[in-house]
């Protein structure tokens, strides 16, 4: 049953940061669209859903078995965002996968360094925004940091599912792009965690 409900709770912050992601589509001013796009995390965070970018940053404080979390929890956010996507697509609003397409273009003509180093950045700044969140429950934090990472071009491994669900550019490549994401983005979720270890 815990697996169960973390799957769940994993799905749902997967259709969150997929509402975030139609509303960062549907506008044309980018820094109004990476201010909504925040509404997803601001919701996962006082939800308590989980979102794997969010809990990665934990893994050097935790025992082994918290990776098990780790994969049913980047499952789970597939899985919301592939059934948001695809809900979408059957609404007026799905004209957003157009737009989709011209985001998902760049990602697919990048190289799978560059996406790794972008996937790093976004890391640590998610990792910033939800300990500070959970530090100070100031939720300026969440809207600054997700609003940079945006603005900024990094990658989130869990918004690009989005992205590729909704542009129907889920394949093996772009599969392959998002472990690569995945990997910068948990490296980047790690690095103050692991500095704070040393004594």
């Amino acid at each position: 049953m815990k697996y169960l409900r973390t799957l769940l709770l994993s799905i749902m912050a997967g259709i969150a940061i997929g509402i975030g992601g139609t509303v960062f589509l549907s506008l044309d001013n980018k820094i109004i669209g990476s201010l909504l796009f925040t509404c997803g995390l601001y919701t996962i965070c006082t939800q308590g859903l989980n979102l794997f970018t969010g809990k990665v940053g934990y893994l050097v404080n935790n025992d082994k078995s918290y990776l098990i979390d780790l994969v049913i929890i980047w499952t789970g956010n597939f899985i919301g965002t592939f059934l948001t996507a695809q809900a979408i697509l059957y609404t007026r609003v799905f004209k957003i996968s157009e737009i989709a397409m011209n985001i998902t273009s760049v990602k697919l003509g990048d190289s799978l360094i560059s996406l790794f180093i972008l996937g790093i950045f976004c890391g640590l700044l998610m990792y910033i925004a939800v300990d500070g969140y959970k530090k100070t429950s100031n939720p300026i934090i969440l809207f600054v940091c997700v609003m940079t990472f945006i603005l900024c071009g990094f990658e989130h491994c869990i918004a690009d599912m989005y992205y590729f669900a909704i542009s129907g550019m889920i394949n093996i490549d772009t599969m392959m792009m998002l472990l690569v994401i995945t990997a910068g983005n948990t490296l980047g979720g790690i690095m103050i965690p692991l500095i704070n270890k040393i004594k």
